[in-house]
């Protein structure tokens, strides 16, 4: 099981239910297992995602391998993606054993496999049908909360009638958080890629959700890049949570102060990277032991350090190295020997 131990305890479940004031947005391909157990050694409370799993592959594939996580990554929530709600209850009562702190369903993917299944982003035009496959969801998960995230609309929508019909099917269903990324998704004309950064963003259109519905969790999701600029959306128009992606992915070292700034945590004087670096050692020796590679963990660790004397060398030794069929987990304390953090009062 690649080193990876699942965990099946309801008691998990209900220990780590808190606000989700900050979350890593499930990222495919990004935020799988090793991603999650790395950003978790950086913010005790952050809510991390798993990358979008489809319903009918944990009810016919390889479900070990798509929904165990390492206990040590809570709390983590179990991105799906579907349109059948038997087949979404199904997924959810299956992973349920494996004791996720929450279940989302996926309204916001535009790739080309998701739309050739009709879920994903395309769902924005059925919200009737989203109100049937979370009801059928919160049904399945029991104590465990259910929650969206969505677009603001599709193609030629109209964001005012599409996110309001969304989020009204949402809360009919039962469900008490919507996170929104704040952009339309044209699935005709547009990659992926392009999805993410050139429709236009559209945080007022949220901050109107939230000022709709002030009983629900409104998260805004979309083009955040620090934490300053994510707590100024909170401030200013009074969102409940913020979810990062790619700015939490490509500079990890700013979720060493998540806990602090959005959790109301002690801050430490510095941050024990040299900690950090003993324990994913340790990680990606008991991966590597079950039969992975060290890059499966290492690639995911190529950002922390950004902007630090020595970055670049690290980057380099874990890129190039961590590759090699005779790579050993030392190759990460190589690496972080090149860096200096003299100067960085966030290091031990």
């Amino acid at each position: 099981m690649n080193g990876i131990s699942s965990n099946k305890s309801a008691h998990g479940r209900s220990a780590h239910q808190r606000v989700s004031r900050f979350a890593v947005a499930p990222m495919i391909d990004w935020t799988d297992t090793h991603c999650r157990f790395f950003h978790r050694q950086l913010s005790a409370h952050a809510l991390l995602y798993t990358e979008m799993v489809v319903a009918d592959a944990i009810i016919h594939g390889p479900r070990e391998r798509l929904v165990s996580f390492n206990a040590a990554e809570h709390p983590v929530a179990l991105q799906l993606g579907g349109s059948d709600p038997e087949k979404l209850s199904r997924a959810v009562r299956i992973a349920s054993d494996y004791g996720y702190d929450e279940f989302n369903l996926n309204v916001g993917c535009p790739s080309d496999r998701v739309q050739s299944g009709t879920f994903g982003a395309c769902l924005m035009r059925t919200p009737d049908l989203v109100g049937e496959c979370l009801a059928a969801m919160r049904e399945a998960a029991g104590e465990t909360p259910v929650t969206v995230k969505c677009r603001i609309g599709v193609d030629d929508q109209d964001p005012e009638t599409a996110l309001d019909a969304l989020a009204d099917a949402a809360v009919e269903a039962g469900i008490g958080t919507i996170w929104v990324h704040a952009r339309k998704a044209w699935l005709q004309g547009l990659s992926p890629k392009e999805n993410r950064d050139i429709p236009p963003l559209d945080y007022a259109r949220v901050a109107r959700l939230k000022a709709r519905l002030p009983e629900i969790f409104v998260g805004l999701n979309g083009g955040l890049k620090t934490l300053d600029e994510a707590e100024a959306a909170m401030r200013k128009s009074g969102f409940d949570g913020v979810m990062l992606g790619r700015a939490a992915y490509q500079t990890p070292d700013c979720l060493t102060k998540v806990d602090s700034r959005f959790y109301g945590a002690e801050r430490p004087d510095s941050f024990d990277y040299a900690a950090l670096i003993e324990t994913m050692m340790a990680y990606a020796s008991g991966h590597m032991e079950a039969g992975g590679r060290l890059n499966h963990v290492t690639r995911h660790m190529v950002g922390l350090f950004s902007g630090q004397p020595g970055a670049r060398r690290w980057r380099q030794i874990l890129s190039e190295g961590a590759s090699r069929r005779d790579a050993t987990p030392d190759l990460i304390r190589e690496a972080f020997e090149a860096v200096d953090l003299s100067g960085n009062r966030e290091a031990a």
